[in-house]
């Protein structure tokens, strides 16, 4: 629903650069520049044209698991470093990159991460020739015995003492970035407002990104509401979602323990005030899947045709449990966003589908059949395959 006049123009200019091959505006991020970043010059944006990234019907596991016909998975995951880091990345190393031209005392950007923030990090900075301190494309990598929570406040630490750019979501310019991918789901859907939107969280710069998205679209008129948002932790990590069954009294950091879904294993999240904002400001939900129910959930949705991470498969855990208990209803429009490719943990869909996972029933493997090399015998086993179909 439209409240005032200027709508009209921001939908068709939004709309007009989608796919488009003039700099920078064919990003997914850029093409709403008025929105991120509106003062960069365009010459000092550094870019991959990240974002513009599927919304998948999810027709076969919604009506297969949760009898569900409007369920779309928000394929982020599907960028230029796999993983939708790079909305936030491609930000932040433009910014640095102009404040360099600009001969601020920077000499580099540093973070601290599980993985998807450093791959974007040093992946932008290369692309700038701006030194990072991250894990590839030729940073300077520090491995600290510790934990993500540890080397969040070694970088804090080092960044107030040296001329080195804190990259981590604690910065702004990150969640401007990603808020894009809240506007992008809108646009997909001709700019009518899905029911709920389920996002894995960890540090959880990322909810906040996505409320801010939604509402500024509410707040100039281009829709009328904003989804309901749910954020969906491991239970080897999930501070907020304790937080959260307290009745928000107090909140308490955890010890993030071992989970497959290691971007989201953080015990103390830095943006635990801004994500509960946008929660309460959403009338938001926290839920929590365990090692095994999140494994089972990425088993079932890869059946389906998708071939997704383990962070998604806690936010479709989540949605399992929310359905179950009857929140979601059937009817309901519900967006998972799918933070990471699946390309990345090919070792965990290995390990479960051969039953390597210790404790863990891995009860949707779908293991490799064993057979000699002889027609007759390959013969049998197809239609032994086949009659079970």
């Amino acid at each position: 629903m439209l409240s005032n006049s200027t709508t009209p123009f921001t939908e068709i200019l939004f709309d007009s650069r989608v796919g488009t091959t003039r700099w920078p505006y064919g990003s997914g991020v850029w093409s709403k520049k008025e929105w991120v970043l509106p003062e960069i010059d365009n010459d000092d944006i550094i870019s991959a044209f990240e974002g513009n990234s599927n919304l998948f019907w999810a027709e076969r596991f919604g009506k297969k698991f949760l009898g569900m016909n409007d369920l779309w998975v928000k394929h982020c995951g599907i960028s230029h470093t796999g993983s939708f880091k790079d909305l936030g990345m491609t930000v932040l190393v433009s910014q640095v990159n102009r404040l360099r031209k600009m001969n601020r005392p920077l000499v580099g950007v540093g973070c601290a991460s599980t993985g998807d923030t450093s791959a974007a990090l040093s992946a932008y900075c290369a692309a700038a020739n701006i030194p990072s301190i991250p894990i590839a494309n030729g940073a300077f990598v520090l491995s600290i015995d510790t934990d993500f929570d540890g080397c969040m406040k070694l970088i804090r630490q080092i960044t107030a003492e040296l001329p080195i750019y804190l990259a981590n979501s604690l910065n702004s310019l990150r969640l401007e970035g990603q808020k894009t991918a809240a506007i992008e789901i809108l646009q997909q859907f001709d700019w009518e407002v899905p029911d709920w939107v389920i996002i894995p969280g960890g540090n959880l710069g990322n909810i906040y990104a996505f409320y801010k998205g939604f509402k500024m679209c509410e707040e100039l008129g281009l829709v009328d509401k904003i989804p309901r948002l749910v954020c969906a932790q491991a239970q080897n990590a999930n501070p907020l979602f304790q937080y959260y069954r307290s009745g928000w009294k107090e909140f308490k950091p955890v010890k993030a323990n071992t989970t497959f879904a290691s971007a989201i294993q953080i015990g103390d999240p830095v943006s635990i005030d801004r994500a509960v904002f946008a929660l309460k400001n959403s009338n938001g939900i926290v839920e929590e899947a365990t090692e095994e129910e999140l494994m089972d959930a990425m088993a079932l949705a890869d059946s389906t045709g998708m071939f997704i991470c383990p962070h998604t498969g806690v936010a479709l855990s989540a949605l399992m449990k929310l359905r179950r208990n009857g929140i979601i209803s059937s009817t309901d429009r519900t967006v998972v966003v799918s933070t990471a490719h699946g390309l990345k943990f090919t070792k965990a869909k290995i390990d479960y589908h051969s039953g390597g996972i210790k404790g863990m029933d891995c009860r949707f493997a779908n293991p490799p059949v064993s057979v000699k090399a002889d027609f007759g015998l390959v013969m049998d086993e197809l239609k032994n395959f086949l009659s079970r179909r």
